[in-house]
């Protein structure tokens, strides 16, 4: 593995970048988006690549992630009610689907902007600001800002996580370590993060 790992780390950036974003599209998709591990690929993308390859994964995570908002937004738009009422919605489930358009109609644009801290709903809600009809140049805007914000989080502890694996003992591999850290990190980060969002939300909602 760390093998395969390194051969991995010596491809083009640009490959590398090239590869993050597509997972990262992948990610914002219903459903899909469940499968990928979006927080694993840019702590590995960090532990792959070099300090300076900061840049490049941030506008890699940041373009997919808007790509493939951008595309439930579109398909949110022209079948928002036909998708609601399919299979991939009965999957989604109803439930779901309302407490994402409850959480768009009380707090709009910010709930798009924070809505990548929100698991599940990450996906969900673009699917419904474009059933609402919200304006594609406020999502966008919301979205690219929530997306900055949560993929420069993960940068930050990833580039943490990867100075602290440097220090400790033994021959592991960097990206395995990095990842490990990191996530240790992000999860006491961003349950807190979660928590009060959620709370933000819960204290929106109508009794």
């Amino acid at each position: 593995m760390p093998d395969v790992l390194t051969q991995i780390g010596e491809l083009p950036t640009a490959l590398l970048m090239g590869v993050l974003g597509l997972v990262m599209l992948a990610d914002a998709v219903p459903l899909l988006g469940v499968l990928v591990p979006g927080d694993v690929a840019i702590l590995a993308a960090v532990g792959l690549g070099s300090p300076a390859a900061g840049a490049p994964t941030l506008v890699a995570v940041v373009a997919g992630c808007v790509a493939g908002w951008s595309l439930s937004f579109a398909a949110g738009r022209v079948y928002g009610e036909r998708l609601r009422h399919s299979r991939v919605g009965g999957w989604i489930g109803e439930v779901r689907w309302a407490a994402a358009e409850d959480i768009l109609r009380t707090g709009g644009g910010r709930m798009v902007l924070v809505a990548p801290f929100l698991p599940v709903f990450n996906a969900l809600l673009p699917l419904a600001a474009g059933g609402l009809r919200m304006s594609y140049r406020r999502f966008a805007a919301c979205a690219t800002t929530g997306a900055v914000l949560w993929a420069g989080l993960y940068l930050a502890l990833g580039t943490a996580s990867r100075s602290l694996a440097g220090l400790l003992p033994g021959d592991g591999s960097p990206v395995l370590v990095t990842t490990a850290v990191g996530l240790a990190l992000a999860g006491v980060v961003l349950l807190g993060t979660r928590r009060r969002l959620r709370a933000v939300i819960g204290a929106g909602q109508p009794g």
